[in-house]
């Protein structure tokens, strides 16, 4: 797997930091985009721009975005070509597999208000090791993965 990308914002700062230690500990190679402290002015667009920006440069197979809620963060991840994004808000971590599975999400956005530390591991860990099934799926990302900018 190639590098995990990190972002998020304030609201996100806490939880960003702890799972980024836990994969570390894993043995993954992580790049933190910030925020790199807790400012609670902080505006995730300036965040998430660079995350995007890096990721897309360095062809990143998978990012992480901690967030409030983590909607905002993916509606300005997925206007972006190549990225499809998708949220986890807890109590089941299945939907972070399906994401992948089913749409070869390349981005996980955890809303923070929302989700426990164990939880998004959970999820986190089913993002991180489902691989895209393709087949019918993948005929259905071709009918949009041209849309947009």
């Amino acid at each position: 797997m190639k590098t995990i990308y990190l972002s998020g914002d304030h609201a996100g700062f806490k939880l960003k930091e702890e799972i980024k230690a836990w994969l570390e500990k894993q043995g993954y190679e992580v790049n933190d985009l910030g925020p790199h402290r807790f400012d609670k002015d902080d505006d995730y667009p300036d965040y998430i721009l660079s995350m995007i920006k890096a990721f897309k440069k360095e062809k990143a197979s998978v990012g992480l975005i901690f967030a409030g809620s983590g909607q905002g963060e993916a509606m300005l991840a997925n206007k972006f070509k190549g990225i499809r994004a998708a949220v986890y808000y807890g109590k089941n971590s299945k939907i972070s597999k399906l994401s992948r599975e089913h749409n070869d999400a390349n981005i996980l956005c955890i809303g923070c208000f929302f989700v426990k530390e164990t939880e998004a591991k959970k999820a986190i860990s089913e993002f991180l090791k489902t691989k895209f099934g393709g087949g019918r799926h993948e005929r259905r990302l071709r009918k949009f993965s041209n849309l947009g900018s």
